[in-house]
């Protein structure tokens, strides 16, 4: 079966290329193969009466058990998406709650230090900060650091819902796997396929429409796949364009090389179809997705968590140690 599938998704392109030489929808289509059957073959009347009806009706009830299938299979997906998505918000819930009792508990540590420490007239010592660089100074803090990495970003848009951009007169979506981009023709007249420049090359785009200059003409910052890559036309005046990424374990930065850049450390990566990913990968995005909403919340990140706990570990395993002037790297 596989096999079939595999022959049959071989012709996809072609057909997609068909399909939107076709204003008249659906019925337009089968008019024309139909026309072709009738034209080109005997389809209709090599065989027994009836038997031209039979195999249409048998191929098109094969076909849309497969399409049911496909739907139920992709809706049970989706709920177990759903289900896994509210397991994590749980679990990240009790993970907060947990990280705020300790946070309470050690105020509470330090209220009752300097209260007693007032009480015996002494000094309170500020306690050190460890200095994760190693260095003689003690390591600078987590604002000054996002302050630097924001200023290698500056200028650089803010992606959209998508992940992409909206630029005058194209925007773009984005996820792991594939690109949306759809172009807008400002033109006074209803646009059709034989109208459309869209060539799709490994690292290369240009679109726009004939006796027109190309709204887009230029390298791609990355490799696509361009068997898989198509478009079609939308309401008459502008172009929808799919694009399957060959890299799909990077965020595009901007369609073609001469467009402004997005900031992709700002990208949302509960957009891309993590249910889509194999295991590896999938660890690998939510990993991100938790540091990126840690970061947000002045939180560690799950690595300088996993340093924290060590050492607060090491610490209690050896209480005659002194680490007040320790610095750790």
């Amino acid at each position: 079966m596989s096999g079939s599938n595999d022959k049959a998704e071989a012709f996809d392109s072609m057909l997609m290329h068909i399909a939107t030489q076709h204003e008249g929808g659906i019925q337009q289509l089968l008019d024309t193969f139909f026309g072709f059957l009738r034209r080109k073959t005997d389809f209709f009347h090599g065989a027994e009466p009836g038997q031209a009806q039979k195999a249409i009706t048998d191929a098109m009830l094969r076909h849309q058990k497969l399409a049911l299938e496909a739907k139920a299979q992709k809706e049970e997906k989706k709920i177990k998406e759903l289900k896994r998505k509210e397991e994590l918000e749980k679990k990240k819930t009790r993970e907060k709650e947990i990280e705020e009792s300790k946070i309470m508990e050690v105020t509470e540590e330090e209220a009752a230090r300097i209260q007693n420490a007032a009480a015996a007239k002494e000094d309170v010592p500020s306690p050190p900060v460890p200095d994760v660089n190693g260095g003689g100074e003690p390591a600078s803090n987590n604002k000054d650091e996002e302050e630097e990495e924001d200023e290698a970003d500056k200028g650089k848009l803010k992606p959209n819902s998508g992940n992409g951009a909206d630029l005058p007169n194209y925007s773009w979506t984005q996820t792991l796997q594939e690109i949306e981009l759809k172009v807008l023709f400002n033109v006074n007249f209803p646009v059709r396929s034989k109208d459309v420049v869209c060539n799709i090359e490994k690292k290369r785009l240009k679109i726009g429409l004939k006796g027109h200059a190309p709204i887009i003409d230029a390298e791609t910052p990355s490799d696509m796949k361009v068997e898989e890559s198509y478009w079609t036309i939308m309401d008459k005046k502008s172009l929808l364009v799919n694009i399957e990424k060959v890299n799909k374990m990077e965020w595009w930065s901007r369609i073609v090389t001469t467009d402004p850049e997005i900031n992709t450390r700002k990208v949302n990566p509960e957009n891309s179809k993590l249910a889509d990913l194999d295991g590896e990968t999938r660890g690998m995005v939510e990993k991100m997705m938790f540091d990126q909403r840690q970061k947000q919340m002045g939180l560690p990140t799950s690595d300088e968590q996993k340093k924290q706990d060590m050492l607060k570990k090491f610490m209690a395993q050896h209480p005659e140690m002194d680490f007040s002037k320790a610095k750790f790297s």
